[in-house]
């Protein structure tokens, strides 16, 4: 699984409660709010602040027994909205993210004008994203990630969780062409060259910005001289000399071609690199 980034709960606004008496969501304020030592203060606010605090505390379990305290014993106070959303939050730190998700779902059905929308359509996609296998395992939840982020930056493109949500695409990105690379690797050792010529070429042409290209190209190279395909392993070679001229790739591609394609020497590197022309 990748590395686990915490959301951006710093810059999420929980001044969305409003009311004479509402806490104004600075940390100073959770003092005021906090419930007495004996525990009788169940008023919305109080307990939605001590919920606060034992978020701060990493206490993520007790936080979301408060927060949906909140939300079942006060639900038409000003803090119950908010206590939604930190609910699903205390959820998704905790791992729980088929809870979280279900929160999050009813939140943004719900609230869609909420002020703090664009931050629960991040914290969904952050859900899926914290949910991605390693390549040798099935890359729906991936592909689900994918989807999400790009629903982040597509409806807010201006903030800062579209600016995440676009480094973290790529990311997912990289995952799904190394998936294609690993059921290609498989269909080449079986000699089923077809299918694995398919799933290199959608690396290339779908992942192009991912750092599977290159050993893609080498694969397709190493494929197209097995069925002594000599032409089309040239073309491919070109474009992985010109594209990567430094690659370990191209130099296994040009060694192949030499030693078993026996190229003339307009085939040396430099001829590779000036086949710009050349397409499959």
């Amino acid at each position: 699984m990748l590395r686990r980034l915490l959301p951006l709960i710093l810059i999420l606004p929980i001044a969305a409660c409003s009311g004479p008496t509402a806490w104004d969501g600075r940390q100073s304020s959770l003092g005021a709010a906090r419930p007495g030592a004996t525990g009788q203060d169940t008023s919305p606010e109080a307990l939605y602040a001590a919920g606060m605090e034992e978020l701060n505390a990493e206490r993520f379990q007790r936080a979301v027994q408060l927060f949906d305290t909140v939300e079942r014993e006060h639900p038409y106070s000003a803090f119950a909205t908010n206590a939604k959303l930190m609910s699903a939050y205390g959820e998704y730190m905790r791992n729980r993210y088929t809870e979280a998700l279900g929160a999050l779902d009813r939140f943004i059905q719900l609230h869609p004008a909420h002020r703090d929308i664009a931050y629960a359509y991040y914290l969904r996609a952050l859900c899926y994203y914290e949910q991605i296998n390693d390549t040798e395992r099935d890359q729906r939840t991936t592909e689900q990630a994918m989807a999400a982020l790009q629903d982040v930056a597509n409806r807010f493109p201006n903030t800062p969780y579209a600016r995440d949500a676009r480094l973290k695409m790529d990311l997912a990105r990289d995952h799904l062409a190394g998936r294609e690379m690993v059921v290609g690797r498989f269909y080449q050792n079986r000699r089923l060259y077809t299918a694995a010529i398919g799933r290199f070429r959608r690396v290339v042409d779908e992942y192009q910005t991912t750092n599977h290209v290159p050993e893609a190209l080498h694969r397709l190279t190493e494929i197209y001289l097995a069925l002594g395909l000599t032409d089309e392993a040239r073309r491919t070679a070109s474009v992985l000399g010109h594209n990567y001229p430094g690659s370990e790739w191209y130099q296994d591609s040009y060694a192949l071609l030499v030693d078993g394609a026996q190229p003339t020497e307009q085939d040396r590197p430099g001829f590779f690199r000036r086949a710009v022309g050349w397409i499959f």
